[in-house]
């Protein structure tokens, strides 16, 4: 059993900013890749950051230079820093992560809740 709790959503103006968080619960042995993924209404899901448990990161080129994700080993938990926000940046934003519950069990993908996040013009 393992939860992933997003929050720091909300509604913001176009240049502004917005942190996020997910924080992951449970069973947790230990956590390979954390990442950010996206939802606007009518679209695919899509990838915006992730990060390795040593720090590697790998960012969607949309949000390059604006996004940066990092994570806290210790509480099992990765943010997301959003800044010089677009109104492009709406959508429902994912928390994912690749969670080993037990020793012997491979890694399993989990996924948390969603927040929502809008950008106004």
């Amino acid at each position: 059993q393992v939860q992933l709790v997003e929050s720091g959503g909300g509604v913001v103006q176009a240049g502004g900013s917005l942190r996020l968080s997910c924080a992951a619960s449970g069973s947790i042995f230990s956590i390979n890749v954390m990442g950010w993924y996206r939802q606007a209404p009518g679209k695919q899901r899509e990838l915006v950051a992730t990060i390795t448990s040593g720090g590697s990161t790998n960012y969607a080129d949309s949000v390059k230079g604006r996004f940066t994700i990092s994570r806290t080993n210790a509480n099992n938990t990765v943010y997301l820093q959003m800044n010089s926000l677009k109104p492009e940046d709406t959508a429902v934003y994912y928390c994912n992560a690749d969670v080993k519950v037990r020793a012997w069990i491979p890694f399993k993908g989990y996924w948390g809740q969603g927040t929502q996040v809008t950008v106004s013009s």
